[in-house]
């Protein structure tokens, strides 16, 4: 029998981190001393107190069975609690706060319910692979706005034309950014939000990195910003945040209309988040804020470690004031993908190639900050010596 793919399927673009993990178990496999930048999934454990009140849940039978698909009242009470700790945003919890399986699971649905064959979406380039490959199983057509440098990584609105803006449903943004490592402050948000009415975009902002932040910079959330929630939502998650990634636990918040939307999606396709895992989910939120600053003390001493020592060495890195992402320019005659395969072949360290994220990601790799200080330490040991000695 001959088995062929669906065309939607054959549109999209390898899964950057599958091939990023066949590669590292390939050198593993090798018995190499691998150090792994590569994928951004947090070391450290999930904090106890969550963990107990899982335990706890799981062992009453009452949260065996199916989950609401809106998920528990109390998660969603807690979530827009935090989001007006946080944020001073104020959201209902009925309609305006609708928990996820993960942030992405939501990013990648949301075009299913506004976006028609043919209909097109504007999406970040480097970006998260979700925001392409969520428009392309809609069947839309792709706009690629391009994060460049020299615009501090943030969209030029300004240079998409009339005619594009007008046909496009959907856009995604995306601060703290990754791959980046880019933040942006409310002005950024507020010509969004003009952008959105005038052309009449609902916007999807993904702040699943607001947490981790240095150097006393926090953040802003899209829905900070008057109008925002005329125009659009934002995904968070518990991933990074309260170092939750395996959980599957976020959330999108905003603009009612969309989120029924989305709704509408998810009760075809999911059943809700396991009823256990939700009450460990409200446990997080209300005690969470008190491991936020050890988690970045973590993060700002693994970040000054790599890019100081990098940089020291003659690698001319910028420090990132957020994300756990180090955005670096690639060097000599290198492109992205050659950089991070001479960087695998002759120092046993994986990064991940910047144009595996778009076309705009080229010239550039990126390295997560998911080990200890000591391997940081000494991967930047074996670049200076491989490269730069």
């Amino acid at each position: 029998m001959n088995i062929d793919y669906a065309e939607r399927l054959k549109l999209l673009p390898p899964y950057l981190f599958e091939e990023i993990d066949k590669a590292k178990k390939k050198a593993a496999g090798e018995g190499r001393p691998i150090i792994d930048l590569g994928v951004g999934d947090p070391d450290t454990p999930t904090p106890q107190f969550v963990i107990e009140e899982l335990y706890k849940a799981s062992c009453d039978p009452t949260t065996h069975k199916y989950a609401l698909n809106r998920g528990l009242v109390g998660l969603r009470e807690e979530m827009a609690k935090w989001y007006k700790r946080r944020f001073n945003a104020d959201l209902d919890p009925a309609d305006e706060v609708l928990p996820l399986l993960g942030s992405k699971e939501g990013i990648a649905h949301i075009p299913l319910a506004f976006i028609d064959p043919g209909d097109e979406v504007l999406v970040p380039s480097p970006g998260y692979p979700p925001y392409n490959s969520g428009a392309i199983f809609a069947g839309a057509r792709v706009h690629f706005m391009p994060l460049l440098k020299e615009n501090n990584f943030l969209p030029d609105l300004d240079s998409i034309e009339g005619d594009v803006a007008r046909r496009c449903k959907l856009m995604h943004i995306n601060y703290p950014n990754n791959p980046t490592g880019a933040v942006c402050d409310k002005a950024f948000y507020e010509k969004v939000v003009e952008f959105a009415k005038k052309n009449e975009i609902i916007v999807c902002s993904d702040a699943a990195y607001s947490e981790m932040c240095f150097d006393g910079y926090e953040p802003p959330s899209f829905l900070e910003v008057d109008g925002a929630k005329d125009v659009g939502v934002e995904f968070h998650s518990l991933s990074k945040t309260f170092n939750m990634t395996g959980w599957r636990v976020g959330m999108a918040v905003g603009n009612r209309e969309v989120l029924n939307g989305l709704a509408k999606v998810k009760a075809n396709i999911d059943s809700g988040i396991f009823t256990a895992v939700q009450l460990a989910g409200i446990e997080a939120l209300k005690q969470g804020d008190k491991v936020k600053n050890a988690m970045n003390e973590i993060y700002t001493k693994r970040r000054d470690v790599l890019v100081d020592g990098l940089n020291e060495a003659g690698w001319e890195i910028k420090k990132p004031l957020a994300t756990f992402y180090i955005w670096a320019p690639v060097f000599g005659d290198h492109d992205s993908f050659s950089l991070a395969k001479v960087l695998l072949e002759k120092t046993d360290i994986v990064v991940t190639p910047g144009n595996g994220f778009g076309l705009s990601g080229e010239g550039y790799v990126r390295m997560a900050l998911t080990v200890d200080p000591e391997k940081l330490a000494e991967a930047v040991d074996r670049i200076k010596k491989t490269f730069f000695g």
